[in-house]
């Protein structure tokens, strides 16, 4: 083929030994969390009676570039890190294209997705706290399977709230957590206050991300000895997934490679910041310049039809308010299969970065995603999660616009997890029972209406 390997691994010893913060780079930065109450910013010691306390300064510090990752993290990242990035070499060859593509895959580790980077973090630091207990939220099972995960290694009791479409859909995801020993409830419950009312207000409802988040902050708030920890649009979370793209950038230039293109599919926004993190840094900074596109499902289009606001971060609206791209925290999407992009909202800080020009987004509908995605398990191996599937549709329509061009270029984009969970979406993409579930305006319109007023 060509004389670049096909797999690049770098050395242990080349791991990386801190995150890296991009808000430290950022001129102007994301808007602060407020208190909805006193609609001020919030202080870390009303954060702090959610998560755990070394999270919370890491949320607020905004000028720190680079924080040192705990030796005990650094310990058990050598399992299963640095991960491999891989040229696409067999995808390239059936598109015909004359784009170079790369990807980093998360996948290789038991909780097959890069969820357990910020995952075992948390749990180290709540376990340094002295905590018994951590409470969370998963859509796609990736997040929940990775904490339950963690929490067995430290020896914390793991509660996990899931999305009832996800539940459904994904019982063995929901099997692989109880093997870990967390205990797993469908979202919206009948087991805490929030759950009941939204049951109420929205009779036989599928649950969202949003959902999920109230009842888990109800259940860590009412347990002694409890922290809620998250999967995603936190700062926190976003430093600690830095570990993909600084292993990226790192494995490119030992190759002499520039990516033109960076691509990966949001939800919350936790693994495209990860992967875009050094790249963004030295754009922030004017070292470099590269495209980077963000790439949601139209079903639940945040970046794309979404509104730059003040919003809950949950459903129940029991969380601080963000400025983010939202669609209003009563927007509950279609059950549509990519269940980790099902949130109505977006991470602050790529929010920012998206509102400055300094990133681009683009929305896909949930059949070419799967298309792209069988067209990836034939060429390159691999069966891809219906969330990285996304930045897959997006990294093959971008090589194909490079061959009907003829122009050269290179993609990197993230393969954040497998999809071997997620054969009934498989099913019903191969049986052609799929359908596209796009919002309408009305539907927006209805979210929109209930922002706060801030």
């Amino acid at each position: 083929m060509a004389d670049i390997p096909y797999k690049t691994y770098l050395s242990e010893d080349e791991l990386p030994k801190a995150w890296y913060n991009i808000r430290a780079d950022m001129k102007k930065k994301p808007a602060p969390l407020l208190n909805p109450a006193t609609l001020k910013p919030v202080a870390a010691e009303e954060l702090e009676r959610v998560f755990c306390r070394e999270c919370v300064k890491q949320e607020l510090d905004d000028e720190t570039p680079l924080i040192p990752i705990p030796k005990a993290v650094h310990d058990f990242y050598r399992m299963y890190r640095p991960s491999p990035l891989v040229r696409a070499y067999f995808l390239e060859k059936a598109l015909g294209t004359p784009a170079k593509i790369y990807y980093k895959f998360e996948g290789n580790n038991t909780s097959g997705s890069h969820k357990l980077n910020s995952a075992i973090a948390q749990a180290y630091y709540a376990k340094a706290q002295g905590l018994t207990d951590v409470t969370t939220e998963t859509g796609a099972g990736q997040w929940g399977t990775a904490l339950s995960m963690a929490s067995a290694f430290f020896g914390l009791k793991c509660h996990v709230f899931m999305v009832k479409c996800s539940y459904e859909q994904k019982p063995f995801r929901r099997e692989v957590m109880r093997t870990y020993g967390a205990d797993v409830t469908p979202s919206p419950s009948m087991t805490t206050k929030i759950g009941r009312e939204i049951n109420e207000r929205f009779p036989g409802t599928n649950g969202s991300l949003g959902c999920a988040i109230s009842e888990a902050v109800e259940k860590a708030t009412g347990m002694p000895n409890a922290r809620y920890l998250l999967g995603s649009v936190l700062n926190q979370v976003c430093l600690h997934q830095s570990i993909i793209g600084l292993e990226s950038k790192a494995a490119l230039d030992r190759l002499g490679v520039r990516p033109d293109v960076i691509i990966g599919c949001a939800g919350g926004g936790s693994n495209l910041a990860g992967l875009i993190a050094p790249f963004m840094g030295e754009k922030l900074r004017g070292e470099n310049d590269y495209r980077i596109v963000a790439v949601e499902p139209s079903s639940c289009p945040s970046f794309t039809r979404g509104r730059y606001a003040y919003d809950f971060c949950d459903t129940g609206r029991v969380c601080p308010l963000q400025k983010m791209y939202t669609l209003g925290s009563s927007f509950i999407p279609s059950p549509s299969h990519a269940g980790g992009l099902r949130y109505h909202g977006m991470s602050a800080l790529l929010s920012e970065l998206y509102d400055q020009g300094l990133m681009e987004a683009k929305s896909v509908e949930q059949t070419s995603v799967f298309e792209a995605a069988t067209l990836f398990a034939r060429t390159e191996g691999t069966l891809p999660a219906p969330e990285s599937a996304h930045a897959i549709r997006a990294a093959v329509d971008e090589a194909l616009e490079c061959k009907a061009a003829g122009r050269e270029e290179t993609i990197l984009f993230g393969l954040t997890g497998t999809g071997y969970f997620d054969m009934v979406a498989y099913g019903r993409y191969n049986d052609g029972e799929m359908k596209d579930c796009i919002p309408t305006d009305d539907d927006l319109a209805a979210g929109f209406a209930a922002l706060p007023k801030v």
